[in-house]
Parts: C-alpha cells; structure tokens; sequence
C-alpha cells in the first residue's frame, strides 16, 4: 500500500500542482503562486503519511489514543503541517516588503530581514513545543535539567544577542543605509548589506568586509554620504618678495572668485594672511563646496587651485 500511495503520490500532486499553478499564473498578484510553491514539498510528505496511516491500519497495529503508532502518525501530521507554515512565512515576508515599497522611510525595508527570520524562529519553536506535548513531554523540565548546559549555551549565545541588538540599534538610529559611504576605525567603504547578525561594507579596493554589528553599534562612524557640503582646506606660501599692495589685492581677488563661484557654498569662506612663515608668507584658505561627490568635488577643487595660479 505504501508502494501504491507512493505512486499515487506522484500522478496526482502533480496534477493537481500543475492545475494550481495554471490557475494561479491568470492572477495578477503573485502571492498565490509563491503560496502554491510553499505547500508542495509539505503535500508530498502529506501523501505518505496518509498511505503510513492506512498501513498501521492493515497490519493492525494501533494509531488512537496513547499508542506508539498514534503517536508517531500524529507526530509526522504536526511535522507537516508546521513545515507547510515555515515554507509559508516567506510569502509574509513577501506582503511585508510590498507594503515596505509603499513607505517613504527604508527603516521598515531594512527590518524585512528580522521579520522573516522571526517569524520562522516563532514557527519552530511553537513545532517543536506542539511535538513535545503529543509525546507528553514536559519541556520546562528538559530546560531546568540542562543546568549547567542551559548556562554555558547562554554564555556561547550572548556575543550573537550582543549582535541582534546592534543590528537593531543601527536600524532605529539610523546611523547610515545600504549604499553609504562610511568610516570607521576600522574599514572605510559603501554599505553593501545590513544582517541580522553583520554588516557587509565594500571597500574601495573592492574588498568585503564583514563587521560584527555589536562592533559597529559601540564604535565611531563617519557617513561622509550625508555631509550636506564638503570642505576645502589647506595653507598657501607666497614669497617674502611680495609687497603689501600685491598681498591686498591678491586676497581681495581670490575672496571675489570665491563669493562668485557657482560651486562654493556662500555661508562660511574664510581668506586670510595668518602668519609670516619660515619660508614665506602664509595665507590660510577654508571653505566649502556644494556637491559631496567625490569626483565632483575634485573637479571644483582643481578649478579653484587653476583660478588661483
């Protein structure tokens, strides 16, 4: 019989998939489809535990009450049933992220991850828990029996909880985004992904690293990505030669192609002779320009030293 519901098994998920899926393929969300994916491999086992069932009933062996085989069909029936759910919690996932498309914040994108994961978590847990009660096992005992056991495992998970939370301490505080440019004592890159566990930055010589969030979540971080300006500082020498009357009017003209250039953020341009030198006179520069890209930013910087030759 086992042999026969096998075959059957076969012949008529597969039809009855095939059916589903052409119904489903005419709908216009996809959820449907993906739900359709999810019950497939569950319904297979579902098949054999239904055709396991009829066996014990044949050769007699008992599946009511309290019985071995009662409790091994009921077993395999919960087991199936809450790996249908697991395989399903990805289509939650799924709705969450439509709806997380909608929302102007990236706060409730950058959760997708936890959520998922959570929500397996939850589904195993409960599983498990579900199992234990049909063999009438009380599992608050197994916990306390651990003793000691239960107290080195916390210990080995603390560094990962430690983790958990600095993931989420990043993604409440926001202190950058996937696709920032950040720096950090460190490693200094662009946000490749933020996880559960790590964040993946790609450096500039196209290396990955891989920083614990419990690092990330206690250490300093610079986002030059959200720099609203980006400054231009530096000292200038001019020779001992150069008289009062030429200094003037140098500064007066840097100060006036400063104020007029179209790229030079207008609140703060200081221009100034700051000291005699030990080779010359020094003439100190600090502003800012509006664009924070890099290459941009390199462009101005080289049109404001031309201007100033």
């Amino acid at each position: 019989m086992l042999i026969f519901a096998l075959a059957v098994r076969k012949v008529f998920l597969n039809m009855l998939l095939s059916a589903l899926k052409k119904l489903t393929s005419k709908t216009k969300t996809t959820m449907d489809d993906k739900l359709v994916e999810a019950v497939d491999p569950p319904g297979k086992l579902l098949m054999i535990v239904i055709a396991l069932y009829f066996v014990f009933r044949v050769l007699l062996i008992n599946v009511s009450g309290d019985s071995f085989g009662g409790h091994i069909i009921r077993t395999l029936f919960i087991f199936t049933l809450f790996w249908m759910i697991y395989r399903a919690a990805g289509i939650i996932a799924h709705l969450f992220e439509g709806l997380a498309k909608k929302t102007e914040t990236d706060l409730d994108e950058m959760l997708l991850p936890f959520i998922n994961k959570g929500i397996k978590v939850i589904v195993v847990i409960v599983g498990i828990t579900v199992i234990a009660k049909e063999w009438r096992y009380d599992l608050g005992a197994l916990l306390t029996g651990l003793g000691l056991g239960g107290l080195a495992f916390a210990l080995a998970a603390q560094e990962t909880l430690a983790n958990m939370f600095g993931g989420m301490t990043i993604m409440l505080d926001k202190p950058f985004s996937v696709g920032d440019w950040i720096l950090t004592p460190d490693v200094e890159g662009i946000v490749e992904d933020i996880g559960f566990r790590s964040t993946r930055i790609r450096t500039f010589a196209q290396a990955l690293v891989t920083v614990p969030n419990s690092t990330l979540a206690k250490t300093a971080v610079t986002n030059w990505s959200k720099m609203g300006k980006r400054r231009i500082n530096f000292n200038l020498r001019i020779k001992y030669q150069t008289t009062a009357e030429k200094m003037n009017k140098l500064l007066e003209k840097i100060r006036e192609m400063l104020e007029n250039h179209a790229e030079i953020h207008q609140q703060t341009i200081f221009v100034f002779f700051d000291k005699f030198g030990d080779n010359g006179y020094e003439l100190f520069f600090n502003f800012f320009t509006k664009t924070t890209a890099a290459q941009r930013f390199f462009e101005v910087k080289e049109d404001i030293n031309l201007k100033i030759m």
